[in-house]
């Protein structure tokens, strides 16, 4: 995936991460501390925000802001 496409509530924190692990910086400003543990393998972006009560527009829109730069 090039860092021109956007990151999509239905990839696996571990596929942004992917990406860009500089990512893992916007997730723990979130308090999602999640990246560290197996879940982050499995579990959607979408997912994730919901467990830890996150908006997950305004976290989609970070994490896209981040990537672009």
């Amino acid at each position: 995936m090039k860092k021109s496409q956007k990151i999509t509530k239905n990839m696996t924190i571990s596929q942004v991460l992917e990406l860009d692990e500089n990512l893992s910086d916007v997730f723990m400003g979130f308090g999602m501390f999640c990246i560290f543990c197996g879940l982050g393998n499995s579990e959607t972006i979408e997912q994730a925000s919901a467990a830890h009560e996150v908006d997950l527009d305004l976290l989609l829109k970070k994490l896209n802001e981040q990537l672009a730069k």
